[in-house]
């Protein structure tokens, strides 16, 4: 399988994010709104979700599972995003501008992983 660089950087991308959530537990457990339950089980199952997607692009059998996997996680962790917006512990400080820059953001990553689709 040879993609370009930025195919592999979403790839490492992705696996890095999903250790920070093991990492950094508290801070991503601060930022989930309020009516998600379970929060330490929720912080460390999307680790395991971003890690494991991220992996999985490497093999060629897994790449448009995973790709369209990655896609509906982003959409699902827009409520995160929307609550840092809303809430000023959740949004740790960040200032207002960044936190609606990732709102399209989040829709250039989903894009990302749609190119490679197919």
């Amino acid at each position: 399988m040879a993609y370009s660089w930025h195919y592999y950087l979403m790839a490492g991308m992705y696996v890095v994010a999903g250790f920070a959530h093991w990492i950094f537990p508290r801070v991503y457990g601060r930022i989930l709104p309020p009516w998600i339950p379970f929060k330490r089980f929720t912080v460390w199952g999307s680790g395991v979700l971003e890690a494991g997607l991220g992996i999985a692009l490497l093999f060629p059998h897994a790449k448009d599972p995973a790709l369209y996997a990655i896609m509906a996680m982003l959409v699902l962790f827009l409520p995160v995003h929307i609550h840092m917006l809303r809430d000023k512990r959740a949004a740790g400080g960040l200032p207002g501008w960044l936190l609606w820059l990732r709102l399209p953001l989040q829709a250039g990553l989903v894009y990302w992983a749609y190119v490679y689709l197919g």
